[in-house]
This record gives C-alpha cells, sequence and structure tokens, in this order.
C-alpha cells in the first residue's frame, strides 16, 4: 500500500515550470472585479462576463457566484466587455480598465415584461434539479448543495463524508466496495450523477475535482430518468476557465493517512483554456490491513470562439485500490463487543480493484433566446472485489462462520442528452421552456465465484475473539454464481414550463417518457430474457413568496424503478413479468434567505413506494405485487452566513420508514433498514482574525436497525469534529481536523446484521495547501 509521491511530485514541478509564478506577458495585465446586479440591485448568479480585447487577439471569461460577483483578468488596456444571464438582456460595452486591479459594479435589465427577477442576495444556484441554473429558493423541492470551501474546511474525500451533513440522506455500507446511500428510505448504489449525466456504476467515487455536490431530494425522474425514488446525488465537475489558477494540497494524518491533490487552470490561447486535477492517496486504517491506494488525474478543455458558443471537453481516469472490509458481527441483538480493530478471514486475500475511464463533451449555442445544450458522456468501469463475509456467531459467543466470494463486473455506459432551453413571454406570463431527450445503452459483463475453503466447504468457523485466518480459498463457479451480459437501452423526451405568474408566483409542471429495454443473457444456461418498460413520469410544483427573501412551495413528482433493479441483477423468468416500482412523493416546503446570505429550509413529505414484490400469501409459489413502503419525513437544513465572521452548515432530519404493505423481504410494521429516526449535523466556523479561523461540527444519529428483519440495532451516537486554520501569507493555508474529538466508540453503517462498520476513532489530519 506504500509508495512515494515521486511521480506526482515531478509532475508539479514540471507543471510549475510551465507555468511559473510571477511570469508576466509583455503587455500590463489588468484584474477586474465586479459585481452584476439586477434592477432591484439582487445580485444575478451564473451571468457569463467574457472579455475579449479591442484588436480581438485574447479572450477571458468567467461566472458569478452566488452573490454576483467575478474576477476576470484582462490581457488589454481596452476590450469588449460582454455580460450574459437567461432572462436578462445581455449587455455589452468598451471597457478600459482605471488601475491594475479596478472594480466595477453592473445592472442587468430583465427582458419582457418583468421588472423584477427571482435571485436573492446570497441564493445559491443549483443546474441539476430543473436542468438549468436557478436559484435554490424557486425550486419545488428539497434541494442540499455542499461546496468546494465545505469539502475543503473538513477535508471530504468520499460521497459519505458529504452526507454526513445532508439531512434524509445515511451512507449505507455498501460492502465497502462502493458509493451507497439511503435516500428518504431508499436505498440505492445506482442513484449518482455527474454533470447531470448518469453515473451508476458501484465504485467509491472521489471529490479531487469536484466545484461542488447536489444532493436533490425525492422523485427525480423528470430531469434523471428512471431510479431516484428518494432522491439523487449530482456531482458538478470543475471545468477549465479563462483565468489563471493554481493550488497544490498535500494532506498527512493519523493512521497512515497521506493524500497530494492539485489543481492547474490556464488560458492556452485566446479561445481555449486547460484544466488540470489529479490526486493520490495512500492511506491505511485503525482496522487491522485495511488500507487504500488511488490516483486519479481529470484534465478539461474549454474552446469558446465567441460569447454564444462554448465546447467543454473533458477525460477522467481513476485507479483505486483497497482491502474489502465488511466489519464486525453482531451477538445477541447488538454490534459484537470485540475490539474495533478486528478483521475477519484473511486481509490479504480481500482485494476491490476499480479502474473508471470517463469521457465527457459539452456543446452549448445561445441562438437569440434559445439556449442548445448537448452533452455526451461515455465510460467504461471495470471492477473486482474479493472479501470474507462473517456472518452468525454461536450462541456460546464462540465460533462465527465466515464465508468468502469474488465478484467481476464490466460496464460500458454511452449516454447523450440534447436540450433546448428557451425564456419567452405570452399575455403578460414569463416562460421558461426546456424541451429535452436523451439516448443511452448499457453494457455489462457480471462473473461472479464462491470461495471453497480447503477446497471442500464454502463455510467454516472461526474464533469469536479472532476472527482472522489463512485457511487455504478456491475461488470457483457454484450452482448458482451469476454469469450473465447485460444490454440495457434507454430513450426519452420530456418536456418541463416553469410559469412566473407574477413576481410572487411560479409554477412548474413537466412531463417525462422513458422506454427502457433490457436483454439479459444468462452465459451458463444460454437463456436470454427481455423486458421492456414504457415510463411516464410527472412533475408538478408551485412556489409562492410572500416577500422577496421567503419562499413557500408544494410539489408532487412520480418515479419507476424496473424489476431488474437499479443494477440490472435481478431478471428472472418471474420477475421479467412484473411491472415497475413505483415512488410517489409529496411534499411541502419552506425556505428563507437572510440579508446576510444565511439560508434556512424545511419539508415535510410522504414518499410512497408500491409494486414491491412479495410472495403471494394463497400460492408461495407466486410472486405478487402488493409490497408497499412509506417514509413520512421532515427535513431542516441551515448554511451560508449568521455573521461577518460565523458561517455554518448542516441541518436535521426525522424519518419515519416502514413496510405498509408485506415485501419478499418484511413483514407490515416493520422499519426500514439503517433508517434512523433522527440525525443530526452542525459545522460550525468562525473567523478570530483575517488569518485564523476555528471550525467545531457535531454528527448525531439515533438508533436504527441493521437489517429489514429488525433483530440487530445500531447503537446511535454523538461524534464532535474541530478545526483549525491558519493563511501563513496570501499564497499559503494550513489547516488541522480532529475527527471524533472525543474518541467515542460508534458504528456508522451496515450491510446486514453480520456485517457492521465501527467508526473511526480519533484522528488528526493536517493540510498544507497553496493557491495561486
Amino acid at each position: 500500500m506504500r509508495r512515494p509521491f515521486a511521480l506526482p511530485i515531478v509532475l508539479i514541478a514540471n507543471l510549475l515550470a510551465a507555468f511559473p509564478i510571477g511570469a508576466q506577458p509583455a503587455s500590463q495585465k489588468f484584474t477586474l472585479t465586479g459585481t452584476v446586479l439586477d434592477p432591484s440591485r439582487s445580485p444575478v448568479a451564473g451571468a457569463r462576463v467574457t472579455a475579449v480585447a479591442k484588436d480581438g487577439s485574447r479572450t477571458a471569461s468567467a461566472l458569478t457566484n452566488e452573490r454576483g460577483q467575478f474576477t476576470i483578468l484582462i490581457d488589454a488596456a481596452e476590450c469588449v466587455l460582454t455580460i450574459a444571464a437567461d432572462g436578462f438582456v445581455t449587455m455589452s460595452e468598451t471597457f478600459a480598465p482605471a488601475t491594475p486591479a479596478d472594480t466595477r459594479e453592473f445592472v442587468l435589465q430583465v427582458q419582457g415584461v418583468r421588472e423584477t427577477v427571482n435571485v436573492n442576495a446570497g441564493a445559491t444556484v443549483t443546474t441539476g434539479a430543473m436542468r438549468m441554473p436557478a436559484p435554490v429558493r424557486d425550486v419545488p423541492q428539497s434541494v442540499t448543495i455542499v461546496t468546494q470551501d465545505a469539502v475543503q474546511d473538513q477535508l471530504m474525500m468520499s460521497i459519505g463524508d458529504v452526507v454526513r451533513y445532508v439531512p434524509g440522506i445515511t451512507a449505507h455500507q455498501g460492502e465497502n466496495n462502493r458509493d451507497d446511500v439511503i435516500i428518504r428510505g431508499n436505498r440505492s448504489s445506482a442513484d449518482f450523477f455527474v454533470n447531470g449525466v448518469r453515473d451508476d456504476v458501484q465504485y467509491y467515487r472521489d471529490l479531487y475535482n469536484l466545484e461542488r455536490v447536489e444532493a436533490l431530494k425525492g422523485p427525480n425522474a423528470l430531469v434523471f430518468g428512471r431510479g431516484g425514488g428518494g432522491g439523487v446525488v449530482n456531482r458538478v465537475v470543475k471545468e477549465a476557465e479563462f483565468q489563471p489558477r493554481r493550488a497544490v494540497t498535500v494532506q498527512g494524518g493519523g493512521f497512515g493517512h497521506r493524500r497530494l491533490t492539485a489543481d492547474f487552470n490556464q488560458q492556452a490561447a485566446k479561445s481555449v483554456a486547460f484544466r488540470l486535477n489529479g490526486m493520490l492517496e495512500e492511506s491505511e486504517s485503525f482496522r487491522r490491513g485495511v488500507g487504500l491506494d488511488r490516483t486519479a488525474v481529470n484534465p478539461t478543455i474549454t474552446f469558446a470562439p465567441g460569447t454564444k458558443t462554448r465546447l467543454v471537453v473533458g477525460y477522467e481516469y481513476l485507479r483505486d485500490r483497497r482491502v474489502a472490509d465488511r466489519g464486525i458481527t453482531s451477538f445477541e441483538g447488538r454490534p459484537a463487543p470485540v475490539d474495533s480493530r478486528t478483521f475477519y478471514g484473511d486481509a490479504d486475500r480481500s482485494h476491490v480493484h476499480s479502474d473508471v475511464h470517463i469521457a465527457t463533451a459539452l456543446f452549448e449555442q445561445h441562438i437569440g433566446r434559445v439556449t442548445l445544450r448537448n452533452r455526451t458522456l461515455a465510460g467504461n468501469y471495470d471492477r473486482f472485489y474479493q472479501n470474507f463475509v462473517p456472518g452468525l456467531a454461536t450462541a456460546d459467543r464462540a465460533r462465527v462462520s465466515l464465508s468468502a466470494y469474488n465478484n467481476a463486473a464490466e460496464r460500458t455506459n454511452v449516454f447523450n442528452q440534447l436540450d433546448a432551453l428557451s425564456t419567452f413571454s405570452t399575455r403578460g406570463v414569463k416562460h421558461t421552456l426546456l424541451v429535452g431527450s436523451e439516448l443511452g445503452r448499457q453494457a455489462t459483463d457480471n462473473f461472479r465465484r464462491t470461495g471453497f475453503f480447503n477446497d471442500v466447504t464454502t463455510s467454516i468457523q472461526v474464533p469469536f475473539d479472532d476472527p482472522a485466518t489463512d485457511v487455504p480459498v478456491t475461488f470457483r463457479q457454484n450452482a448458482t454464481d451469476a454469469d450473465n451480459h447485460v444490454q440495457a437501452r434507454v430513450g426519452a423526451l420530456f418536456v418541463q414550463d416553469q410559469l412566473d405568474l407574477s413576481e410572487r408566483l411560479l409554477v412548474l409542471g413537466g412531463l417525462r417518457a422513458d422506454r427502457f429495454t433490457m436483454r439479459y443473457h444468462n452465459n451458463r444456461s444460454g437463456q436470454t430474457l427481455v423486458r421492456t418498460d414504457n415510463l411516464v413520469s410527472p412533475r408538478l410544483g408551485v412556489v409562492f413568496k410572500p416577500v422577496r427573501s421567503v419562499s413557500t412551495y408544494a410539489s408532487y413528482s412520480i418515479s419507476h424503478l424496473p424489476g431488474s433493479g437499479d443494477q440490472f441483477s435481478s431478471l428472472t423468468e418471474v420477475t421479467q413479468q412484473l411491472k415497475p416500482e413505483k415512488f410517489n412523493n409529496y411534499e411541502l416546503g419552506v425556505k428563507w434567505e437572510a440579508p446576510t446570505g444565511l439560508a434556512l429550509t424545511a419539508a415535510v413529505y410522504r414518499l410512497d413506494r408500491i409494486n414491491s414484490r412479495t410472495v403471494d400469501p394463497n400460492d408461495p409459489t407466486r410472486i405478487v405485487q402488493t409490497g408497499a413502503q412509506r417514509t413520512n419525513g421532515f427535513e431542516l437544513g441551515v448554511s451560508g452566513r449568521v455573521s461577518s465572521r460565523w458561517n455554518v452548515m448542516g441541518g436535521y432530519a426525522f424519518q419515519d420508514a416502514f413496510v405498509t404493505s408485506a415485501t419478499a423481504a418484511a413483514r407490515p410494521g416493520a422499519h426500514v433498514a439503517q433508517v434512523p429516526h433522527h440525525t443530526l449535523s452542525l459545522w460550525n466556523s468562525y473567523q478570530l482574525h483575517p488569518r485564523a479561523s476555528v471550525a467545531a461540527g457535531v454528527s448525531y444519529r439515533s438508533d436504527m436497525f441493521a437489517g429489514i428483519d429488525n433483530a440487530v440495532t445500531l447503537p446511535g451516537y454523538t461524534r464532535a469534529d474541530a478545526a483549525a486554520y491558519l493563511s501563513l501569507t496570501r499564497h499559503w493555508r494550513l489547516q488541522a481536523n480532529v475527527e471524533n474529538l472525543f474518541d467515542r466508540r460508534y458504528f456508522i453503517n451496515a450491510d446486514g446484521n453480520t456485517n457492521i462498520s465501527p467508526g473511526f476513532p480519533r484522528t488528526l489530519r493536517v493540510a498544507l495547501g497553496i493557491a495561486f
């Protein structure tokens, strides 16, 4: 697991040599810092600011943040400055900086008949929730955005770290070989997206190249298609920009943690920008024999020949090697009373290998009031894992059963999305109309083998207190192990319209139609099964703003999940006949944004999952779709600036997820596994001095069941974290983070009753970063 950082250090040295600090072109550079406002002097987020040298030889551009602010480097004494934003008249003027560091305000005029625009101070913009840029407070659903700054402040490295501060989402163990989440009581390893495109393969994603993570709760089929019954997690990736940016961060800490990330952005030509993000990590664990080794690189290139045309192409390679760790077993309805470091089986023969290649292209063209957007993703995912699985303990607490298996899967995804977005007015009503299509093809090969101990038996007994073993294991297929090839195809059309009936009342409506076909071939028997589903998913939302800073909403939405499951793994002659499961979500909410930039959100919802399969009570040989599950919940979120020195992020969620009609897995009334009734998280950072800040966070989770049979309980816990930050110079930043400050013993999640993951003990991590 150990490997020196020689290669990335050489790479960084070469990049620094190519883009030396302080290198200046012959002409003088001017930095323009500005704020884009609407006529009511509210900030306009997501506006594109472009500066073109008067002779047309050089171009630079930037996007405004949620406060309407931007910074742009102008390599010319005089240029043409253009500012464009949806719903506003494009501004274009000749601009000559008065000083090398100029600051200006720009006020955009609203298109059409409206005199104001629904963007407020501190408003955060989401692109994923409605497949177009929109202030979060105009979205009729619960949305939580985790920014790049929050990721850096807490040294987050995984989706599991992110969802700890997202109300209504908990991280599932996922057999400790993949990202797996439970959103509003519905578990999925496939409801992950990158820039709005499906990224549904089972692997661990990293955060090194992200602008932000958007957690969108409630069924989202209109935007994202099948699945997403409880919600989705959308990663927004950094892209090349027309301004220089260079950042390197080195981390080190307890349990052999070592990590390096780098971000280099440079304008390469008049209309071309290049960006390179990279990551290298080698870390061990408090768990015996457990560690990981991962590397990633993500170059992107942006072509912007004019203010109305943009092409962004990117490629990501992620290599992940780690030990497969299924945690500890249980005893008498609780996690086993063993040392948290205890490993079951043989760590040297437990492997998780992932190689991920993702190529993307985005083409954007503005034609009058219409924006055409085409996004393509082609990905190849090669995964293998081999693990030892702890089972039940004997009644005398002397022995534990142990089994083993491995699984290889390779998937190729190709998706293309075409959208047309237009803003216009009819009879005094503003419309933001989105029409789009999606085509996709997914090809998957699965191959599983069972472990035979001493080449004879599939299960052995190991000591309860010392379950590590070096008994020889042979891996080969048994009678039921998978060996199949699956092809899934999707074609979809959708339409969505946001109607601004007045300054205070917005209505969002839309409809999506998907045709999903799956062809399943069993390589062992030669059998081929085909299933086609036509899925219709409506969405309706109403937003009312009693005052500018407050919005209330009501929404209804539907999603579907085909009977083959979110990983195409369960198509049989029986499930081939089953119609898709259906998710109905009813939600009411309120959002408030203070002038300081503080945002508060609250939502109450009911989410019903129906058409789940169960055994016919009158005929055990038949499967019927009478199973149902319900989640009733309340969410409260907080983020932003309480004062000029105090920032917060977090939330509270109450969830009651239970089986309402018997399913194949549970009786009526059973509580859904790993959905606690109460979760609370709050991160506070406070600036003591212009160069020094401190932070403290708390995470609380109440008891929850490890499995749907409700036989094993994971105790609730409260975990405290802390951090301190010091700006050594204008470019250098030092931070120290302590996780589990009071060294509490707790159990973070599970994969059933006998695979329970202990949480990390007290851990110190230190990061040194340079940005210039």
